[in-house]
């Protein structure tokens, strides 16, 4: 090896170095950015010319710089929309980004929802993922996640589950009169409706004791919501009876009649009414429901299905990516799942910037379903993952990276000197 070429190689040493250090610089820089992944220098060693037939080294140069995908840290935000993936995968998002239009790739989990109820990141781009249609049917082809304007439909009451204990000591009253339930019946509570529009209709329950165990029930309701009803006058939309054993247990339950024609809903409208799991009737136990112990009457338990129509308020996500959302009729339906892409080579992959990346050849295709599937990371949300820079040990390596610069740069002047000398050799 000549002294000159001594010179070119101490270069490719500083230049290597250099360009390392700029990799180390690119870590350091990026340490708080959300979902950033660190990247790695990679050397490989330069041949030269021969000396008795071995090849000779000529220095070094930057061989690659890997993506290093490591999990970062999660750090809890309290944001609706903002996720972070425990374990594999990308989240896909769709757009353009510089200019170009196209998939892209990213941990970066910092979404919201814009002026068109599109779940998007930070740069506008659209999250993809599996739409959920009213009926729970989740589509098979990812798509733009679109949750704004989101409702749910009114659902009729259909079936009114009611759990009460009746006092076993009542004295049965005057004969049931429907235009005096008060004084004709023993105990009475309420409950709330729902007819085909989703109006809400107060329901009053009356029991009367008739003795022997035996007890009637009255379904009222106010006659003005009522297709020919008069407005203050209570009229029955369904009655039925209950029957108790000695020990206390429900032994029979039945409906005599049910049937309800509120104000421009579907007419007939029938609700099931249900005190419990009686011994004949439905062969259970009795005492699940409602029961007739000795004690003041009262409501233990009262379930009723049908609901309003209700708008969207909030979302949650929960581990496998399912977006549900929560409706300010108290009801909560599940909207979407987020989609995850895993590739053959995730270091194959094309930064280009804001902590996007590329499908590029060394890649492979995108394998894309839904999160904690087939391998792919769980979501955590209302978080975000953090940078995979490890500080510490980035300065340790940039101390390294400066030191072997340094002893380059003494290669390079000691080839000076060395030529120096042989220059002066003519004076």
């Amino acid at each position: 090896m000549s002294i000159l070429s001594s010179l070119y190689t101490g270069a490719s040493g500083m230049g290597a170095h250099g360009g390392a250090i700029s990799v180390v610089g690119d870590n350091i820089a990026n340490v708080s950015t959300i979902g950033y992944k660190r990247s790695r220098a990679g050397f490989s060693d330069v041949l030269g010319g021969s000396l008795r037939g071995q090849r000779l080294g000529a220095g070094v140069r930057l061989g690659s710089v890997d993506q290093q995908f490591e999990q970062g840290a999660i750090q809890a935000t309290g944001g609706a929309l903002d996720l972070a993936i425990r374990g594999r995968g990308m989240f896909v998002v769709s757009g353009t980004h510089d200019g170009r239009a196209a998939q892209y790739y990213t941990r970066d989990g910092r979404f919201s929802l814009d002026n068109s109820g599109h779940v998007v990141d930070a740069r506008g781009l659209r999250l993809q993922g599996y739409l959920v249609d009213s009926a729970g049917v989740t589509s098979t082809a990812p798509s733009d996640l679109q949750l704004a304007g989101q409702s749910t439909p009114p659902v009729a009451t259909a079936l009114a589950s009611i759990g009460l204990n009746l006092d076993a000591s009542a004295v049965p009253p005057a004969a049931w009169d429907p235009a005096n339930p008060q004084t004709t019946s023993n105990y009475a509570t309420s409950a709330t409706v729902y007819d085909s529009l989703g109006t809400p209709h107060r329901v009053d329950l009356y029991f009367r004791a008739q003795g022997g165990g035996a007890w009637e029930w009255h379904a009222m309701v106010d006659g003005g919501e009522l297709t020919g009803g008069t407005a203050g006058t209570p009229t029955e939309i369904a009655n039925g009876t209950l029957g108790f054993t000695t020990a206390g247990a429900l032994d029979t339950e039945t409906t005599v009649a049910s049937s309800a024609s509120f104000l421009g809903a579907t007419a007939g409208q029938a609700i099931t009414f249900d005190f419990g799991d009686a011994i004949t009737t439905d062969g259970g136990t009795g005492l699940s429901g409602s029961t007739q112990f000795a004690g003041a009457s009262s409501v233990n338990r009262l379930d009723i299905d049908g609901h309003a129509s209700g708008s969207l308020v909030d979302v949650v996500v929960s581990e496998d990516g399912t977006i549900s959302g929560l409706f300010d009729n108290g009801e909560t339906r599940a909207l979407a799942r987020v989609a995850l892409a895993m590739f053959g080579d995730e270091e194959g992959l094309g930064r280009v910037g804001d902590g996007l990346y590329a499908q590029t050849s060394g890649s492979g295709e995108p394998l894309l379903a839904a999160a904690a599937t087939g391998g792919r990371g769980a979501l955590t949300g209302g978080a975000l993952e953090g940078s995979n820079v490890e500080l510490g040990d980035e300065l340790v390596t940039l101390i390294a990276y400066q030191r072997a610069f340094q002893a380059n740069v003494k290669t390079v002047t000691t080839a000076d000197e060395m030529l120096a000398e042989i220059a002066s050799i003519k004076r």
